[in-house]
Parts: C-alpha cells; sequence; structure tokens
C-alpha cells in the first residue's frame, strides 16, 4: 500500500525537515504485520514528495488475523474471507500504524529544525492510490472535505477490460489543501481506517484517548463525528457512546484532548527517552514502565528478557545506560530478526552492540547462557505456555538461571468483563493458553517462591477496578537474602501490592 505526500512550499524540500526524514536517504521501519519504507521520488526547491510504502508480510500478519494474532475487525463475509483479503494492498489501518510509527514527530507538530514551519498551513497534496472504502466517493468526500480539503474521489473499476462490469469498491483518493502538515497527517490517521472500516486489530478502551489525540482540534466539530467514532472503535457501542460523550464535553468546555499518549504498536523514536504519563499512557506502554521502574529499583544491570518477542522492551532497556548487559531470547527465530530490525542493531556503534545479545532459547529447558544475571523479566508470557509446562519454566528460570530478581506479567481474568466484544470466558490472546484470576495468580507465586528460595510482592499495573482489580498482575520475585525490590504506585497504575 502507498501514500504520497506532496507540497509546493518554498523551499519545498523543508518536508524533510518537518517528516525528520532526509530526503536523499531510504528509510526504513519495522512494523508488527511488515515493513514500511519512507522515500521521495523528488526532492527540489520546487516541489517535494515524500512516499510512504508498506510491505505486509502474510505471516507476521497471519491468516485470518490481526496483528499479534489478535482476529480482524473484518467485514468480509464470504466463508473465506479471513484467509483471502485485500490486507496487503489496500490502505486501511495498517497504513495508519505505519503513519504514527514513520512519522511520529510530524504527527505531533513537532520540528526542531523548522519550529515555525510546523505551525504553518501550507499547501499540500495527499494521495492514496488504492483506499477500500466503505461508503464510495461520496463518503470520502463527507469525511475530508469538511476540514477544509479539496478532494478527487476516483472509483476503480472491477476490470479495466470490462467496464461493463462497474466500480470496484476501492478508491484513488486525492485530497488537496492548505494546512499544517500534521493535521494533515492526524486527518489521515484517523480516517483512513473509517472508510476502509476493518481494523486489523482488538480495538481497547485506550483506543478511545487515541481518537481523541489525533482529532484534537476538528473531531468535536465534525459533521460526521458519531459515524467516525462508530467506525474508528469497531461499532463496539460502549466505547463509541463514551468518546462521543468526552467530544460533546469537549465542545461545551473547549478542553482540548489528551495529547501524551502513546500508540503501544508504535518504536520510541531513536534516542528518545520516555516522558509518558502512566496514568494516561496505554495499558502496554504502563506495563513497559512499570517493568523499567522494578528493574531501576533492584539496582540490577545485566537483564535478561524472557520471550522478548519484537524487541519493546530491549529497546527501552538498550535506551537506559545503567544496563550494561541486555539479552533477549525468544523460541521464534522470526520473533528475534523483527528485535533486531527494531533495535536496529546493525547500526548501531559497536559499544551499543556490545551490550545487547539476542538469544533463541526455549523457556521449558535449562540453558547455561542464562545463569549469573541481576534480574529477568517474564513479560507477558507465563500465559502462552500450557499449565503442564509451567513446572517446567520454573526450574529452569528460578531453579537454574537463578537469577537475583524475576518480574512477572501476566492478564487479570477478571478485568476481562470490562473489554466491550470480550466474549464470557474469552481470553485477550487466541494464543493464550489461561489466563488467571488475581486469587490464582496469587497462589502460583506463593508456591514457586517457597519452593526456590524467592520472596514476593504482588502488585497491579492500570487502572484499579474496586470491583475486579488491575488489567495487568505483576509480580516481583526476589532471592533470598536480596533487597526486596518494588514497583512504585506511580509507575505501575494505580497497583495495590501486598506482600507475600
Amino acid at each position: 500500500m502507498l501514500l504520497t505526500l506532496t507540497t509546493t512550499h518554498r523551499p519545498a524540500t523543508d518536508l524533510g525537515y518537518l517528516l525528520v526524514k532526509h530526503p536523499d536517504r531510504m528509510h526504513e521501519f519495522d512494523l508488527p504485520a511488515g515493513t514500511a519504507h519512507v522515500f521521495y521520488p523528488e526532492a527540489t526547491d520546487q516541489r517535494c514528495t515524500a512516499a510512504l510504502l508498506v510491505e505486509v508480510d502474510p505471516q507476521r500478519l497471519g491468516v485470518g488475523r490481526g496483528r499479534r494474532g489478535r482476529p480482524m475487525s473484518t467485514t468480509e463475509s464470504f466463508t473465506l474471507g479471513q484467509y483471502v483479503n485485500d490486507r496487503g494492498y489496500a490502505a486501511s489501518s495498517l497504513l495508519s500504524s505505519a503513519l504514527s510509527t514513520a512519522f511520529r514527530s510530524a504527527l505531533r507538530g513537532a520540528s526542531k529544525d523548522r519550529p515555525e514551519l510546523a505551525g504553518t498551513a501550507i499547501p499540500l497534496t495527499v494521495r492514496v492510490p488504492v483506499l477500500r472504502c466503505r461508503g464510495g466517493a461520496e463518503l470520502a468526500v463527507r469525511m475530508f472535505a469538511p476540514l477544509g480539503w479539496t478532494v478527487t474521489a476516483t472509483p476503480l473499476p472491477l476490470d479495466e477490460q470490462h467496464p461493463e462490469w462497474g466500480d470496484s469498491r476501492y478508491l484513488d483518493l486525492m485530497i488537496t489543501g492548505t494546512v499544517r502538515l500534521a493535521d494533515a497527517l492526524n486527518h489521515l490517521y484517523v480516517l483512513l481506517p473509517v472508510l476502509d472500516d476493518a481494523k486489523h486489530y482488538w480495538v481497547a478502551p485506550d483506543e478511545i484517548d487515541k481518537l481523541l489525540r489525533a482529532g484534537a482540534g476538528w473531531l468535536a466539530d465534525h459533521p460526521e463525528r458519531a459515524l467516525i467514532t462508530r467506525r474508528y472503535l469497531a461499532h463496539q457501542r460502549a466505547l463509541a457512546g463514551e468518546a462521543l460523550s468526552r467530544l460533546a464535553q469537549l465542545r461545551l468546555s473547549d478542553v482540548p484532548a489528551p495529547d501524551d499518549s502513546v500508540d503501544e504498536d508504535s518504536t520510541p523514536a531513536e534516542g528518545s527517552g520516555s516522558r509518558t504519563d502512566p496514568r494516561r499512557a496505554s495499558l502496554a506502554v504502563r506495563r513497559r514502565e512499570a517493568v523499567l521502574a522494578t528493574l531501576a529499583a533492584s539496582g540490577a544491570t545485566r537483564v535478561l528478557d524472557l520471550g522478548c518477542g519484537g524487541g519493546a522492551l530491549l529497546t527501552a532497556l538498550l535506551a537506559d545506560r545503567r544496563y550494561t548487559e541486555v539479552v533477549g531470547t525468544d523460541v521464534s527465530v522470526q520473533a528475534l530478526a523483527q528485535a533486531a530490525r527494531r533495535l536496529r542493531l546493525d547500526r548501531l556503534p559497536q559499544r551499543q552492540q556490545d551490550r545487547v545479545r539476542l538469544w533463541q532459547s526455549a523457556l521449558t529447558y535449562r540453558d547455561d547462557r542464562l545463569r549469573g544475571y541481576d534480574a529477568a523479566v517474564l513479560m507477558e508470557v507465563v500465559e502462552h505456555l500450557d499449565p503442564s509446562r509451567l513446572p517446567a519454566l520454573e526450574d529452569a528460570v528460578l531453579g537454574h538461571a537463578r537469577p537475583g530478581t524475576v518480574v512477572v506479567t501476566t492478564p487479570n481474568a477478571e478485568y476481562n468483563v470490562r473489554y466491550e466484544g470480550l466474549s464470557a470466558g474469552g481470553f485477550r490472546h487466541p494464543d493464550h493458553r489461561f489466563e488467571w484470576t488475581r486469587a490464582e495468580f496469587a497462589e502460583w507465586v506463593d508456591r514457586i517462591a517457597t519452593t526456590y528460595g524467592y520472596t514476593a510482592t504482588i502488585g497491579g499495573v492500570g487502572d484499579h477496578d474496586p470491583e475486579v482489580g488491575c488489567p495487568t498482575q505483576l509480580a516481583v520475585l526476589t532471592a533470598v537474602g536480596k533487597a526486596v525490590a518494588t514497583a512504585t504506585p506511580s509507575t505501575a497504575g494505580n497497583a495495590k501490592e501486598a506482600g507475600r
């Protein structure tokens, strides 16, 4: 899928400063479902075009699944629709995710080199050659025209050789206007998946803040705000109702929408620190911040990320100089390759490369390489194992590797009733083998701590619900004789810790 941004502002090559992407270079970004490329087909003082090309890897996207294996909110109704679809070719929420990853600073309206220009409306032309639009060209006009865009939406024929077959569901969309680049990108971030109406990932309550953040300054007054909200939130009535209520309050009070939340599927900008307010960030960010705070409190300098997946936690660990050695392990070679791309290992200075290692390893088998480390993290890992395999993991990690501190996070099954659309008794991820209640998790933590000579504290991550607790459970196991470290409530959300 392809999107191009063109400007005739003079000098037009200032677009590179606004996007924080040099026109003379090819830029590549790893995505959960593929790879994004940013390049410039033309770059002169008179005219400059930046192109975002997204290559979807079907294996990483998953057959009939969205990112991380979650069911896609697809509108396909035919029997093979979950297996045969257009996700790799037509613009959709996959393209929105790529926008948030590749143009993170530009979406925020931040430009270190051209701060005044970032706040100035400039002539822009945006083209999306293939966009599935549920509602046709007329709906595309209704979405973009109220925002000041001149819209050209050309239906694509089903077959150019057979015009009698009529038009397809796809459009060649071009919008032209004089707007701030940040506004243009936020319009696209929201409206592309709205027009497609088939998000590729599970829509959770934190999507409301994402919508309000990207829609700040325009969504509350948009004549189609109700339709935009319903589609963006995958037609989940409870979420849409809350979002529309908050938009109504914004219209009355003129209070700005949240602007400090982070997209959980975006990679932090290279060299940037985490300044996210943990009370407002997505659950994934809050969970990661809680783990980082716990590791910092433990005094660890050599850390294992067991079941590291695509490397989100590894990226944060490597950015912190206190960690002299960071090891990521995963049973999946593909996941390790994704982590390497995310860390940009091939571009790191040698001294940075020397601090990080990626090893293929199964957590149910003893691995001598993992012995002697200060701390180990099992972040959203244990629930992916069959319960019968847990004793093997316990022996391999706590018995054989025996790090000084072990940090474990896992979903709180009781909290699942707060997720709209999650069926009763269902799991948050199709690969989960179980999800524990708070009592079940506490019983497991007590048992393994006693068996292997650790003390333990248990807390939570995320907003605390008086009836069902926090969405994520967190345990910190500390080897007997080592100072106890706990995650602070300010980092872990409204955590309620209890010594065990």
